[in-house]
């Protein structure tokens, strides 16, 4: 006879199944994919948006390179960063005292970060990778998320969306969802460029003369660790390779602050043996050949690669952007074991010459830097790995301005820049091929198609990281404010598409821009005006100035020399709404600059004279300027009030670049 189970014994089981089933199961108007900084802009824009929102994070460590080391921005040119993107620079300036700041410690970075998520209550899953994407007529309908705890064990949760955004700097859930990619460097011959595949240039490179084998001279020794022994490409050969990985090193020289670097897990000095070679054959005074130490506030630093052997662990990463994610956990751990293991052999061998010893020996960890992860950062510098192959590329000839777009959702102006991707032989000396560093022109704009697939691909999914561009044109996007940026606007676009029920490729691109210039911030308040001196409905220019790229805000800025000749340029706002607004007047560096620039202020009554000093601004980071404070006043709607920047008593160079009009 069978056992009958009763009813409401049944009913509790059958309930308890489905609440554990829709545990697992999280809907949202919007998923992010990245904790990304970003990812972090992506999700709180989405959120200021009115919609619900969901932000992913395969790792434990959130605002990826942001707070993860790269605290001296890479920026090219200070006009390309807007929206919520500079509110974030803003913020860290007030931490420190400033207007704006472009130098900043990882944990402030973190701190200013989580404001975001703080203030717009995101939901945050930690830990979770992406393992399936599920689409019906291209469109995602759902993603499989999988956790992993510590005990090996794995869970996995499923996310229904309407929208997607790829902010990792990997592009998983863009490969997962069928999106067209490419890995690595293509030909010249695909985009008709020039700085394309194999490039073997000379900066980051061995001078002539080092011997590449383990015996000098004799090729039967081997190859010294880090030597590939392929043969040299010709130029502009596309291939696989992924340029260099590394990590950007907070390290500390306050005495109380400071972790001694000891020996890392698995150190082989021998891997520094081509270190030993460069250091004798340049005679090295000091470190800054090898690392390049730049001074974050507080004692620490952000030391990048430099010269041809450094902290990039080239060759090492071409099966990362692929991998999953136990594997890149490896090869992140064999970078961080590489780069610790540099730090330590050049403070402690003995072949390293004293007095370098004795200078990276005043550097360690600092202590109140990456607590939960020993002191050291959790990110490694993933550069390049997936790049998206969209409704629009990018290439070189939009980075040099040969080509533009109208559909601008955000802008670049970095040097074309990529890292060595190999390490070789060539004429019996080592080299290291594929950095390149070139120019290109002034800031441009990106397509909101290179954040889209293409249409037939998926009609859900924005990746503003792994954006569609080739190999060098991404090295030139591909930096973090510009990532924050195009992350804000592939949010507000996948808002748009929510309310008006339309696939990200159905977008009206123009109420996008609009409604980026109008809602900067995403919070309704009036937005701050920029006035450029290359916006000529908003400039007026008396006498001759000349126009220079180098250095400039934007696309340009004027530079006069002569003071017995009276020359002005009139900075006039368009005021929307009447009160109070804070000027400040841009002033960039320049060979010998006027100790006083002075500058009138209208406001639709009378002018004040204010004294710009030339000392009146430190400039640091990568930047050529910064913003100075002319005080604050009542300015009229309309086109009615001025700042105008005069010749008048100058022993020198004046500028005339920029003018902003905050409100408040």
């Amino acid at each position: 006879m069978k056992s009958k189970i009763p009813l409401f014994i049944l009913f509790c089981l059958c309930g308890s199944s489905m609440a554990f089933a829709q545990k697992n199961i999280q809907t949202a108007d919007v998923c992010v994919y990245g904790a990304t900084a970003a990812g972090v802009i992506a999700a709180y824009a989405a959120k200021q948006m009115g919609r619900s929102v969901i932000l992913v994070e395969a790792g434990k460590h959130i605002g990826g390179l942001t707070s993860g080391g790269l605290g001296y921005t890479d920026i090219g040119n200070k006009y390309v960063v807007s929206g919520i993107s500079r509110d974030f620079y803003r913020r860290v300036g007030k931490h420190y005292g400033k207007f704006e700041q472009w130098i900043f410690e990882p944990h402030v970075a973190k701190e200013i970060l989580m404001q975001y998520i703080t203030t717009a209550k995101v939901n945050i899953l930690y830990e979770h990778e992406v393992v399936t994407a599920e689409k019906e007529a291209a469109y995602i309908r759902q993603i499989t998320l999988r956790y992993t705890g510590a005990n090996g064990k794995q869970a996995d949760k499923t996310i229904k969306a309407r929208m997607f955004i790829d902010c990792s700097y990997e592009g998983d859930l863009m490969a997962k969802a069928g999106v067209s990619y490419i890995v690595g460097r293509e030909a010249n011959s695909v985009y008709t460029e020039t700085y394309n595949g194999v490039q073997r240039m000379d900066k980051h490179q061995f001078p002539d003369g080092i011997d590449p084998y383990v015996i000098p001279g004799d090729p039967k020794s081997g190859l010294l660790w880090g030597i590939s022994g392929e043969t040299l490409a010709e130029r502009g050969t596309g291939d696989s390779k992924v340029q260099a990985y590394n990590y950007r090193l907070c390290l500390s020289n306050e005495l109380s602050n400071r972790i001694t670097v000891t020996k890392p897990d698995e150190y082989d000095a021998s891997r520094y043996e081509l270190l030993l070679r460069v250091i004798e054959k340049n005679q090295s005074v000091n470190l800054s050949p090898h690392l390049k130490i730049d001074i974050m506030p507080n004692h620490k630093t952000d030391i990048n690669n430099n010269g041809p052997f450094s902290t990039d662990m080239i060759g090492m990463n071409y099966n990362y952007p692929e991998a999953d994610f136990a594997t890149r956990q490896k090869i992140a751990k064999a970078h961080e074991n590489y780069t610790k293991g540099l730090l330590y052999f050049l403070g402690n061998d003995e072949r390293v010459p004293m007095h370098l010893r004795q200078e990276m020996l005043q550097w360690g960890y600092p202590k109140d830097e990456y607590t939960n992860n020993a002191n050291f950062t959790p990110q490694m510098y993933v550069r390049e790995a997936r790049r998206m192959v969209g409704a629009y590329v990018m290439t070189q000839d939009n980075c040099v301005g040969k080509r533009t777009v109208a559909d601008g959702v955000g802008m670049a102006a970095y040097t074309m820049d990529s890292h060595n991707c190999q390490r070789i032989v060539v004429n019996g000396m080592v080299k290291n091929e594929g950095d390149v560093q070139v120019h290109g022109g002034g800031p441009y704009p990106i397509s909101y198609r290179a954040i889209i697939p293409q249409p037939g691909e998926c009609k859900n999914l924005l990746a503003p990281v792994c954006l569609s561009a080739s190999h060098i044109a991404y090295g030139s996007i591909r930096m973090e404010p510009v990532f924050m940026v195009l992350a804000q606007s592939a949010a507000v676009a996948a808002s748009m598409a929510i309310g008006e029920n339309k696939s990200v490729q159905e977008v009206d691109v123009k109420k996008l821009q609009q409604l980026l210039k109008t809602n900067p911030l995403m919070d309704g308040t009036t937005p701050e005006i920029l006035v450029d001196n290359d916006d000529t409905a908003h400039v007026t220019i008396h006498g001759e100035w000349e126009a220079v790229t180098h250095g400039a805000y934007g696309p340009s800025k004027l530079m006069s020399n002569d003071s017995n000749v009276q020359r002005s340029v009139r900075f006039t706002p368009t005021i929307s709404k009447a009160g109070s607004y804070k000027i400040y007047y841009y002033l960039s560096a320049s060979e010998k600059p006027s100790a006083t620039t002075q500058i009138k202020i209208f406001n639709g009554q009378m002018v004040k004279t204010v004294p710009v000093a030339a000392t009146a601004l430190k400039v640091e980071g990568q930047t050529s300027g910064g913003w100075v404070d002319l005080g604050v006043y009542t300015l009229p709607a309309g086109k009615k009030g001025y700042a105008e920047i005069t010749s008048e008593g100058s022993d020198g160079t004046v500028i005339a670049d920029a003018v902003l009009f905050i409100p408040g």
